[in-house]
């Protein structure tokens, strides 16, 4: 049985990530810092190791990899770099103790679990898949903290990429635009809404599933040759650029 490690798995894509690779007989360690939240997503599933780790915390990222090493084995077929956080305001308002707390968790998180996992990594041949942000492919007010985290992380994986592919192992990443995610849907107005819906050409939010559905996809055997790309699963909101809705027709 192959061996999956997913951060943020508590909620959202990180969850739902963690269901498609059980449905498709992965075993899946379940990592989140938020311990409650974990121990309700793991209540009904099987073939999992609930973790409780802030990956922005070296010493819990070590002690978390021993746990999964010591009960499983030495080998991580996937690693799934999920956990984030999001501050969004303007730029005059993000103080240092924002950046850092956005930079810990989204950038120097993929970095540290994924150089704490590397070992086991390489006995697998196995696959990295980090999930960066749209915002790290395009500019937009209000994200000067994440949009810059998220384009760290897209560097990062191309170089973990060209470093770790001599082992046989592939690094991806995937970029998901707009997704209709609970704390989406309670932060976005309607007018929000509205103007992403004009804005992608498929006309609305992505799902937590169909993000899932292209990290499992990279983890897979089917993409034994695809390393060091960035995904936007974003409706093709990345191809538009700046262009107008109005002048679609």
């Amino acid at each position: 049985m192959k061996t999956a490690l997913v951060t943020g798995a508590a909620r959202g894509i990180g969850l739902a990530t963690t269901r498609l690779l059980l449905e498709d007989g992965w075993r899946v360690a379940m990592i989140d810092r938020d311990a409650p939240e974990l121990a309700r997503a793991a209540a009904d599933l099987q073939n999992i190791l609930p973790v409780v780790c802030d990956v922005s915390i070296p010493e819990e990222v070590e002690a978390m990899v021993l746990r999964l090493a010591e009960t499983w084995g030495s080998r991580i077929d996937a690693l799934i770099n999920n956990a984030g956080v999001a501050e969004f305001g303007p730029m005059a308002d993000c103080d240092f103790a924002m950046w850092r707390r956005v930079m810990e968790t989204n950038l120097d998180g993929v970095f540290l679990v994924s150089q704490a996992c590397a070992p086991m990594l390489k006995e697998a041949r196995g696959a990295i898949v980090n999930i960066a942000s749209i915002s790290g492919l395009r500019a937009s007010t209000l994200r000067v903290a994440y949009g810059t985290s998220k384009a760290a992380v897209i560097q990062l994986t191309k170089q973990q990429a060209a470093e770790l592919g001599e082992w046989g192992v592939r690094a991806n990443c995937v970029c998901p635009g707009p997704v209709r995610t609970k704390l989406a849907m309670a932060v976005h107005s309607q007018e929000i809404i509205d103007a992403y819906h004009d804005a992608i050409p498929l006309n609305r939010y992505g799902s937590e599933q169909e993000i899932a559905e292209v990290i499992v996809f990279l983890c897979g055997e089917k993409a034994s040759y695809v390393t060091g790309q960035v995904i936007a699963a974003d409706g093709g909101f990345d191809s538009t650029g700046v262009g107008l809705p109005a002048l679609r027709e």
